[in-house]
């Protein structure tokens, strides 16, 4: 499942202001061929075909679960936010090389 989105307006002169651009929210695999890895593979493709295009970026979302489920004292886990231009972004401004070394905090992701 995805979604195209917009920043909102009010946000436009913020550093984290995104026009247009897309999120991956879902991917589903079937009950009967779970526990196989085909979710694991899917995402592996998934990645591999977005990184061929040297247009994404990832970004590691610090505490991006909040509460840890199950222990209070425990920190929540990290996520990687994914960014990829669309057409559209012709310069990619939005989008940098070295994503994967920037850790932004979870009010940061839109």
């Amino acid at each position: 499942m995805g979604k195209v989105e917009s920043s909102p307006d009010l946000y436009q002169f913020s550093n984290h202001y995104l026009p247009w651009h897309a999120h991956i929210t879902a991917l589903t695999v079937a009950p009967e061929a779970r526990r196989l890895g085909i979710g694991k593979i899917l995402t592996e493709q998934f990645e591999a075909a977005a990184n061929a295009n040297d247009a994404c970026i990832f970004r590691v979302v610090k505490d991006y679960y909040g509460d840890h489920a199950t222990d209070a004292q425990r920190r929540s886990e990290d996520a990687f936010d994914m960014r990829k231009s669309m057409e559209r972004d012709v310069r990619c401004q939005h989008v940098r090389d070295d994503g994967e070394m920037h850790e932004v905090e979870p009010e940061d992701v839109w």
